[in-house]
């Protein structure tokens, strides 16, 4: 193997690249990247960075002299794979011969069909999206953001922090519910009610309002919510467009095994365009947090330098953190395989709490609030623990 080509120079393939030079990989090393800047960290965007608390030079995601003896394409999209060739076609008219190829262009935000064209409107995924939208919550005053993710309960929390009206629009019963469970995330609703903004539940948005630039949303029920800025946040879409006709299995994401291969020798994918086969959930599932990965990025080299040939240890369950005020939520596991779940440390209303879900006797997901110690000694569990087919 003499080219490897790593397409998506974020998180997920930069730190494949780090793996593959870490397990002996000698050769010649591209990092092919649609954005223009270096790998950066995305996490801080809704957070830190959006209230001004960091800096861009703090989102840097290599180290101070770091070296990948790597060629950088930053600033050109993939728009084309032949994997017979083995070849990556690139926006600029150029292309790239590789022996074996990282497909790590992970996802993109999802969008409202009205909403382009309005000023005011934004979603928050990349570097440029939270510069846009740190400048105009400097300057407007009423904020709207419709999702109650990840992204859209962060960017609600920063923005209430920040001084300005916020209303939060979700479709489904609270804030996270999705990924909590709707009575863990009632906590977390309660949380936002009581720091200030204002929760629309169970409502769907019909269409922005405005000439030109946003000035409200309408919902389904005919309300109107005033706004001078929406924020976006209901999702992401894998970026595996440019792979249609390649031959790789495409779904939810590239489709790949438990090690991160796919049914084409020399390919592999990581991160959010990727959908591993996962054991416990029964089927190929993607992972859309930091930590899945930094944890599978190593697995992927190590498949791709063998051949495919080498044997992953059983995959982790899936862990997140989230910041939201001064609360810090982290969760691991699958609430969707729990019929129980119970608080067995602190309470809900004092936003401190810990709680473990269980199928029958067995613990499969842990939720943390405010409860860090605890937390790390339930998260250590659910990782050794054995894995079981969902």
């Amino acid at each position: 193997m003499n080219t490897v080509c790593v397409v998506g120079a974020s998180l997920a393939g930069l730190l494949t690249a780090r793996a593959l030079r870490g397990q002996g990989y000698t050769g010649r090393l591209v990092l092919v990247g649609e954005e223009r800047h270096r790998p950066y960290d995305r996490p801080p965007l809704s957070k830190d960075f959006l209230r001004g608390a960091v800096g861009e030079a703090d989102l840097a995601l290599e180290g101070e002299g770091e070296e990948l003896d790597a060629e950088w394409r930053l600033g050109v999209a993939a728009t084309g794979l032949d994997a017979v060739a083995r070849r990556v076609t690139l926006s600029d008219a150029t292309s790239i011969r590789a022996d074996g190829i990282v497909i790590a262009t992970g996802a993109s935000a999802r969008t409202l069909r009205d909403s382009r064209g309005l000023a005011g409107v934004h979603t928050l995924r990349t570097l440029d999206d939270a510069r846009a939208l740190r400048r105009e919550l400097g300057e407007g005053r009423r904020l709207v953001v419709i999702g109650g993710g990840f992204i859209g309960a962060e960017v609600a929390a920063t923005a209430c922090e920040l001084g300005l009206e916020v209303t939060l629009v979700e479709s489904g019963p609270a804030p996270l519910a999705g990924v909590l469970g709707a009575p863990m995330a009632e906590a977390i609703a309660t949380l936002h009610e009581r720091r200030g903004v204002r929760l629309v539940r169970g409502a769907y948005v019909t269409e922005l309002t405005g000439a030109g630039r946003v000035d409200g949303v309408r919902l389904a029920d005919g309300a109107h919510l005033p706004a001078d800025v929406v924020v976006v946040g209901i999702g992401a879409i894998p970026n595996i467009s440019w792979l249609e006709g390649s031959g790789l299995e495409l779904g939810d994401g590239v489709l790949c095994d438990e090690g991160g291969g796919t049914r084409v020798p020399g390919v592999v994918a990581v991160g959010d365009c990727a959908a591993w086969f996962d054991l416990a959930q029964g089927g190929h599932h993607r992972i859309e947090h930091w930590t899945g990965a930094r944890q599978r990025a190593a697995v992927a080299a190590a498949t791709l330098l063998s051949g495919g040939t080498a044997r992953p240890e059983p995959a982790r369950p899936p862990y997140f953190w989230s910041d939201q005020f001064d609360i810090k939520i982290q969760f691991i596991g699958h609430a969707g395989h729990a019929d129980s779940v119970t608080v067995e440390e602190g309470d809900l209303a004092g936003h401190s709490f810990l709680a473990v879900y269980r199928q029958g006797e067995r613990p499969v997901a842990v939720l943390g609030v405010n409860q860090v110690r605890l937390f790390t000694r339930w998260r250590r569990h659910l990782e050794t623990a054995p894995v079981q087919a969902g």
